[in-house]
């Protein structure tokens, strides 16, 4: 196997994600690996439309990975664009201007596909068992949901109820009021019905977390315990339940402030971290799961597998 440099983009409601890897015999090397806060749903999310100053962030993003690329001489490059960019009236429009300012074209891909590539970056992770797990990646403008093992997927589907989705709707008083919650709950429940038939079939004990808010619990749980956490070398975390639910409760009690002053969130998260919390605590009380278990891998290490020759599932 000759050496190639490979680019992925990952283009998420909140942050546009990059991860350039020089791959040879010898396996695999970062070269680059960088979120950019774009915020692309910000003012928008729930009304089909990326407004303008969203907009042109994410194509002063996009030069700048173009860049990147150029620099390092990466080919091939694959930029994916998921829920914001799927159901905007104007997505098609920011992939044109994309293309014709950087010749990178970006390819938009169905909730399904963006769960199957999820699956396939869990998978490289090594967190998977032969055991079914339920995998969750938690997103700006989507949720993505997975039964499955290492042997395969068993059922997937993506949910149009990201965090971004979730805050615009329910989350416009800090901190969050009880009412709102048991209003979002009730959603959660109508909303994830699909998800609860393909559990009385194929039943999970085990929760693994895709990147994004969990490795912000992950640091945050470590941070109170007086340690730090470096994501980029502790790739995985196994949860202590208990303490994660601790947590959780905290989050969703906070205010922006408190949020805001703590370290252990990066600003992209301040507020979104909130619903990402609901959400989790559902998931967690809805399913009585007994492990957690979270993993920096996600989209964007999926499709590198997949580019990599990884089988199609």
């Amino acid at each position: 196997m000759e050496e190639n440099i490979i680019a992925v983009a990952d283009l998420g409601t909140n942050t546009f994600q990059y991860l350039i890897t020089k791959v040879n015999l010898e396996g695999q090397q970062i070269l680059f690996e960088q979120q950019d806060a774009v915020k692309l749903g910000e003012g928008g999310i729930n009304k089909g439309m990326i407004q303008p100053e969203p907009f042109a962030r994410g194509i002063m993003s996009m030069q700048k990975f173009a860049d990147l690329v150029a620099a390092f001489g990466a080919n091939p490059v694959r930029a994916i664009a998921t829920s914001a960019l799927r159901n905007a009236d104007n997505g098609q429009v920011f992939i044109n201007t994309v293309q014709a300012k950087t010749g990178i074209a970006i390819e938009l891909i169905s909730g399904e596909e963006e769960a199957k590539y999820i699956y396939k970056g869990i998978l490289a992770s090594g967190c998977l068992t032969d055991e079914n797990s339920l995998i969750i990646d938690i997103g700006g403008g989507s949720v993505e949901l997975i039964i499955g093992n290492k042997q395969g997927i068993i059922w997937k589907q993506s949910f149009e109820i990201g965090c971004a989705r979730l805050m615009d709707t329910f989350h416009k008083i800090d901190p969050i009021p009880d009412a709102n919650i048991a209003t979002l709950n009730h959603y959660l429940d109508s909303s994830l019905s699909a998800l609860f038939a393909a559990l009385k079939n194929d039943s999970v004990l085990n929760l693994i977390g895709s990147s994004g808010s969990f490795e912000t619990f992950a640091l945050l749980l470590e941070l109170q315990k007086g340690r730090a956490l470096d994501i980029k070398t502790e790739t995985s975390y196994r949860f202590d339940l208990n303490q994660l639910q601790v947590l959780l409760n905290q989050i969703i009690k906070s205010s922006h402030t408190e949020r805001a002053n703590n370290k252990g969130i990066i600003p992209v998260r301040v507020d979104m971290l909130v619903s990402a919390a609901l959400i989790t605590r559902y998931i967690l009380e809805k399913l009585d799961i007994k492990n957690v278990e979270m993993t920096t891998n996600s989209l964007k290490e999926g499709v590198l597998f997949d580019m990599l020759g990884a089988k199609s599932l």
